[in-house]
C-alpha cells in the first residue's frame, strides 16, 4: 500500500527514537499500527500510544518494520519532505480581491495555486473560507481538535459573501462555525475589506453579528484588500484613502472600547496598514492583547518597536564603528527610520543607510516588506553607500522557499550589490542583536 504522495523522511533528529531503531533519510512511511497515514493528523494522532509499528520502504524498495516501545505522547523525531504529507486542497473560489488572481504572468508555478486547507491553517496559519470542506472535513478538524483554525469571514451578510467568494454555498458559514464552537474549536477570524462592498453598514453588521461566537472566537482582524496593477478583467475595487483608513480606525476602536467592556476582549482589531495609510499613531503593544493575528499583519508595527526599544535599552556594551544599511517597504519605512534612529543616538558611531523601496513588480498601491522582489532591491540600491551589511525584511522568503517572488535569491542580491545580507530580524531584540554583532 502506497500513498499518493510518498511521506518521505527528509530529517532524523539527533538522538530521538527514530534514530536509535535504524529509520534513514529516504525511508518512505507506509503506514502505523496497520492504518494508512493520510496526513500530518493521522501521523500525529497513530504515534501518540506506547506501543507502535511503523511499516516503511527503503531505498531498495523493500518494507520493513519498526516497533516502538515509548511514552505516550513522546515523538518519534522524523521530518517529513512535505509538512502535511499530502496534497494541499486548492480552493474553489473565485474571490473577487484575490491576490493570485492578480499576479503577472510567467512566474514559477507553486505561486498560482490558491489553497484553502484547513491543516495547513493549523499548521502554518493560512486563513480558510471553509467551503471548501465536506462535513468529513468538518468532523476531522473536529475529531483531531484542530485548535485554534483561521476563518476568512469577509462578511456576515450570505448574499454578499456568495457574490464576494463567487462561490452559491459561501452562505452556509454560520451552521459550520457553530458546530466547530460547539466542539470548543477556538477560531481566529478575518475580514478583507474591500471599499464600498463589504465596509461601512455591512462592517458593523459583520462586526456584531460575529461576537456570538465569542469565547471561542477569539479574534477578529480587519485587512484591506491588497490590489496590484495586474487587475485587467477583475472585480472593480477602488483603494481606501487616507481619510477612509482614519474612518475605519474610529469604526474599528469604537467596538474595542464597547467589547472589552462587555466581553472583557477587544476582539476587532484593524490592521497595520490602516493606521500608516491613514497617518494614524499605531496603538502600543499592550492594546494587540497577545497578538492573536501578528501574521496577519495586525500589531506587527508595534510588537517590532517595542521590543526593539526594549532590547536596546539593555545593551552594555559599546560596538566598534559601523556603516550598514536597511531597506524595507514604504507600509515599514516610518518605523525603520525611528528604529534607526535610535541605534544612531545611542551609538554615533554607527552610521545606518535606511532605504525605502517601491514595489514596481506589483505595483505602487502594494507597500508590505513581504511582497518586495529582489529586481526592485537591486534596482533601486545599484550604486548607492550600503556599508558592510544590509538588511532586509525576513519576510521576503516563504517557509519552504529558497526565492523571492520573482525567483531571485538572497545570493542574488548579494552578489549585485557586493554587500552581505542579513534577515535574520523576526524579532526587536534579534534585529538589535544583529545589528551590533
Amino acid at each position: 500500500m502506497k500513498n499518493n504522495k510518498p511521506n518521505k523522511v527528509i530529517e532524523i533528529e539527533k538522538g530521538s527514537i527514530a534514530e536509535e531503531v535504524g529509520i534513514e533519510i529516504g525511508d518512505i512511511l507506509l503506514e502505523i499500527n496497520g492504518k494508512p497515514v493520510k496526513d500530518i493528523f493521522d501521523y500525529r494522532y497513530l504515534i501518540n500510544d506506547e506501543y507502535v509499528e511503523m511499516v516503511f520502504m527503503g531505498a531498495d524498495g523493500e518494507e520493513y518494520s519498526a516497533e516502538i516501545e515509548k511514552d505516550y505522547d513522546e515523538d518519534i523525531g522524523l521530518v517529513f519532505e512535505d509538512g502535511i504529507m499530502d496534497e494541499a486542497r486548492s480552493c474553489s473560489n473565485k474571490c473577487i480581491f484575490c491576490f493570485i488572481d492578480q499576479l503577472p504572468p510567467n512566474m514559477r508555478d507553486t505561486l498560482y495555486f490558491k489553497d484553502d486547507d484547513s491543516r495547513l491553517s493549523f499548521l502554518q496559519g493560512n486563513y480558510v473560507t471553509l467551503t471548501n470542506m465536506s462535513d468529513e472535513d468538518l468532523d476531522r478538524v473536529i475529531y483531531y481538535h484542530l485548535s485554534p483554525i483561521n476563518i476568512s469571514v469577509h462578511t456576515t451578510d450570505g448574499e454578499l459573501r456568495k457574490k464576494m467568494l463567487h462561490n452559491r454555498f459561501a452562505d452556509k458559514l454560520f451552521p459550520q462555525m457553530e458546530k466547530l464552537a460547539e466542539a470548543g474549536i477556538e477560531m481566529n477570524l478575518q475580514i478583507v475589506l474591500c471599499k464600498n462592498i463589504n465596509d461601512g453598514k455591512i462592517l458593523d453588521k459583520s462586526i456584531t453579528d460575529l461576537t456570538r461566537f465569542i469565547p471561542h472566537a477569539k479574534s477578529l482582524s480587519i485587512v484591506p484588500a491588497g490590489l496590484t496593477k495586474y487587475r485587467s478583467c477583475l472585480y472593480r475595487i477602488e483603494q481606501f484613502t487616507p481619510e477612509d483608513c482614519r474612518y475605519i480606525i474610529n469604526q474599528v476602536e469604537s467596538y474595542q472600547k464597547k467589547f472589552k467592556e462587555e466581553f472583557g476582549t477587544a476582539f476587532v482589531f484593524a490592521a497595520d496598514e490602516f493606521y500608516i495609510k491613514g497617518n494614524v499613531e499605531i496603538p502600543p503593544s499592550s492594546a494587540y492583547e497577545d497578538f492573536p493575528q501578528i501574521e496577519n499583519g495586525v500589531g506587527m508595527w508595534a510588537l517590532m518597536r517595542d521590543e526593539f526599544v526594549e532590547a536596546l535599552e539593555k545593551v552594555k556594551v559599546t560596538p566598534p564603528p559601523m556603516e550598514i544599511s536597511v531597506a524595507t517597504g514604504v507600509a515599514s519605512i516610518e518605523l525603520m527610520r525611528y528604529l534607526m534612529g535610535k541605534i544612531m543616538e545611542r551609538f554615533p558611531q554607527i552610521k545606518i543607510n535606511v532605504y525605502q523601496i517601491i514595489n514596481e513588480f506589483f505595483g505602487e498601491e502594494i507597500t508590505v516588506s513581504g511582497l518586495l522582489t529582489g529586481r526592485d532591491i537591486i534596482n533601486q540600491l545599484k550604486g548607492k553607500p550600503l556599508g558592510k551589511r544590509l538588511f532586509l525584511p525576513p519576510n521576503l522568503l516563504r517557509a519552504g522557499e529558497e526565492s523571492l517572488l520573482d525567483d531571485m535569491t538572497l545570493t542574488d542580491i548579494k552578489e549585485a550589490l557586493g554587500v552581505e545580507i542579513c534577515t535574520d530580524t523576526h524579532s526587536g531584540e534579534e534585529f538589535v542583536n544583529s545589528i551590533l554583532k
